[in-house]
């Protein structure tokens, strides 16, 4: 019988009949797994020896948990793949998944507008092993065919991307990776598997913080990677030898998380399209991005993919560096700090971050008058009554 989003968000991954008797999955806090017999030694050797993965049981915490492997499963299916490796971080989930796939003198395709550190990874690190990487502009298909080369491995794309939001035409880019036989690796941290499927239009991995919407609460820190257990069998493999297997304590966390996510996105998606809304309407403001408007540059590629545009929402004000910064001191509801995805709202002028430096920000193209609005569950009406009263300040 097929289910609502809503339905297995509950449900899905987990036994009905737990240890113990217990509703909720236990947290399985120990390092270590024990062994009744030599027998039983011998069976668990010759199951990783075939190499089907993932296994029944394991032999030491750094590769895995039963509490992990429920928030595994259950994620899994939310997604529509086969198999999920949960990592500590986001960002350990991306840099594990490219050291697995890209070897010295391998090629990598990167969206320009991917998460800053993923992009540090790949240009600071990989290159020191002798991996090349190209960043293109992620809105422009043409340039991801332009961009390969004959020693690509893979593409990787993040949408939509932070702070502008755009929202790259997956189905495009994944054909044009097919016919190089390039895999497609999709950061989809931003739509979460509610309002974006990228395994369903054809990528072979995606990659989530799940620190953001799915955990929702901020306060795990975690990351995943989805996809075929065949796709996913390597990194699994390199994700124990580096360690960066997450903890029964957070996966807890995420389990928890995840059990309300249909609720908080659909809270979310709607907070996000009215606030949108009410900023476009504002004297003060110079733009909004934000993908569920007509205005924004991706508006059409994202009501063809996406089924909900989520609650960041980026503006620019009327002003220089330091309205900025007294615009955000107005308000009185969201707190001050760079994630995203939580309850509560959070916002952010990115250029206070980047750099005290105005010529630096400049040539990064970091704008200062540029907000990124993380919306929480708070009452829409409240939030835009903030906004507003935070415009009249000014």
């Amino acid at each position: 019988m097929s289910q609502h989003h809503s339905t297995r968000a509950v449900h899905a991954g987990e036994e009905k009949h737990k240890p113990y008797h217990t509703l909720t999955t236990p947290i399985a806090r120990t390092s270590t797994y024990t062994f009744r017999n030599s027998a039983e030694v011998t069976a668990f050797m010759e199951e990783k020896a075939s190499g089907s993965g993932p296994y029944s049981r394991s032999e030491y915490g750094r590769y895995g948990n039963p509490t992990q492997s429920a928030a595994e499963r259950k994620l899994a299916d939310l997604e529509g793949g086969e198999r999920t490796l949960l990592f500590s971080t986001g960002m350990a989930a991306v840099s594990t998944t490219l050291l697995t796939l890209l070897s010295s003198g391998d090629h990598m395709i990167l969206s320009k507008d991917s998460f800053y550190q993923t992009r540090e990874f790949a240009q600071a690190l990989l290159s020191r092993w002798g991996i090349e990487t190209t960043l293109v502009e992620n809105v422009r298909p043409e340039a991801y065919d332009a961009a390969i080369q004959p020693n690509t491995r893979l593409i990787f794309v993040e949408t939509p991307s932070n702070p502008y939001l755009r929202v790259t035409d997956l189905p495009k880019i994944i054909e044009i990776a097919r016919a190089h036989k390039l895999l497609t690796i999709v950061d989809s941290t931003f739509a979460t598997p509610l309002n974006l499927r990228p395994l369903e239009l054809g990528a072979d991995l995606v990659i989530q913080s799940a620190t953001k919407y799915l955990a929702g609460h901020n306060d795990v820190l975690a990351g995943a990677v989805i996809g075929s257990k065949t796709a996913l069998t390597d990194i699994a493999t390199v994700r124990g030898l580096m360690g960066t297997t997450l903890g029964a304590d957070d996966a807890s966390l995420l389990i928890r998380g995840l059990k309300t996510l249909d609720l908080r996105i659909r809270r979310q998606n709607e907070n996000g399209m009215r606030v949108a809304q009410f900023l476009e309407k504002q004297p003060g403001i110079e733009r909004v991005w934000y993908p569920g408007l007509a205005s924004h540059p991706d508006h059409e590629i994202a009501c063809q993919q996406m089924t909900g545009f989520g609650s960041v929402v980026s503006f620019e004000i009327k002003g220089d560096f330091e309205t900025t910064g007294r615009f955000i001191d107005n308000l009185k509801i969201p707190f001050i700090g760079p994630t995203l995805g939580g309850v509560e709202s959070i916002i952010l002028q990115p250029a206070a971050l980047y750099s005290l430096d105005p010529l630096e920000r400049k040539l990064g193209g970091m704008k200062d008058n540029l907000l990124r609005y993380a919306i929480g569950i708070e009452d829409a009406e409240d939030l835009i009554a903030d906004l507003e009263q935070a415009l009249k300040r000014l």
